[in-house]
């Protein structure tokens, strides 16, 4: 009996093996002509569980991202936390404090001169220095990468771990500061939301770029999306207006598709195979909210 069971075993394992190899060889007998080929391919294996959905979910965010620049997820200009290079210990603390960001750009006369990037650590001697008063913003400054609103992500990435960078300043095309980018800001779209300690009571689901313009995370929840844009979507079918936008497609789009309810313009910057994860709004008339950060 024991016998049987060891040669059933080994047939499961067989079968299990050619199942694989067959996958694997219709994978590649044909080669695919797109993205969106291997794409399906992927899905496919997905769902006889030769991948896992997670790393499905991956692998769809780190295609996407080549297709994704700066402008698509940097903070706006409006929202940037700053603070002046002639500011002393006492003004200057208060600001990194109450932003609870690690890295900020350094500006001199106004938001388009800027100086560097300080980072918050670099202010621990503070605690132990006896004459605060001598210490100056200047030697704590660090340069700041440029990139240009058109710079891809997959390109951004790469230049961030090449030259250790965790932050860049985003100008548009006459040279003015039109936001900023970080790392994490990249990652996310590749392995989704990245939260800290910091993100718990986070609720800057929101980030408006322009009077009629503003990126969403798909995760918002419709009493929020309504609240903030004056809307009235139902909450009785989905619980995010990711999930609103994504019955009104009726399938989970691709990067750029657009679709238009009540008076909003909605279009897909970021999803996976399963999911949408960050939108942009239009509005027909100017909307004026603080910016979140």
């Amino acid at each position: 009996m024991s016998d049987l069971q060891d040669q059933g075993r080994e047939s499961n394992d067989k079968s299990s093996r050619r199942s694989m190899r067959e996958w694997i060889g219709d994978l590649f007998s044909g080669e695919p002509d797109n993205v969106k080929e291997v794409l399906e391919m992927l899905q496919d294996a997905a769902q006889r569980q030769l991948i896992e959905v997670d790393a499905l979910n991956m692998i769809f965010g780190a295609l996407h991202v080549s297709d994704m620049h700066a402008r698509d997820i940097m903070i706006p200009r409006s929202a940037l936390v700053v603070v002046q290079e002639d500011q002393q210990p006492a003004e200057l603390l208060p600001i990194v404090i109450e932003s609870q960001h690690s890295r900020l750009p350094v500006i001199g006369d106004d938001l388009d001169d800027i100086k560097g990037i300080l980072h918050a650590k670099d202010l621990l001697p503070l605690v132990l220095q006896e004459d605060i008063q001598r210490f100056n913003i200047k030697d704590c400054i660090r340069p700041a990468a440029v990139v240009p609103e058109s710079k891809r992500l997959n390109i951004l990435l790469q230049e961030f771990r090449a030259n250790r960078n965790h932050m860049a300043l985003v100008v548009d095309e006459y040279g003015q500061i039109a936001g900023a980018v970080t790392i994490e800001d990249v990652l996310e779209q590749i392995v989704g939301e990245i939260e800290d300690e910091h993100d718990v009571d986070d609720d800057s689901f929101v980030k408006q770029l322009e009077p009629c313009s503003f990126h969403v995370k798909a995760t918002t929840e419709i009493d929020d999306f309504n609240a903030y844009f004056g809307q009235s979507f139902s909450d009785d079918e989905f619980d995010t207006i990711g999930g609103i936008v994504l019955h009104a497609f009726g399938h989970v789009p691709e990067l750029g598709e657009t679709v238009e309810l009540e008076s909003l313009r909605f279009e897909v910057l970021n999803a996976d195979s399963r999911r949408l994860r960050l939108l942009r709004v239009d509005t027909p008339e100017p909307i004026h909210h603080k910016a979140a950060n």
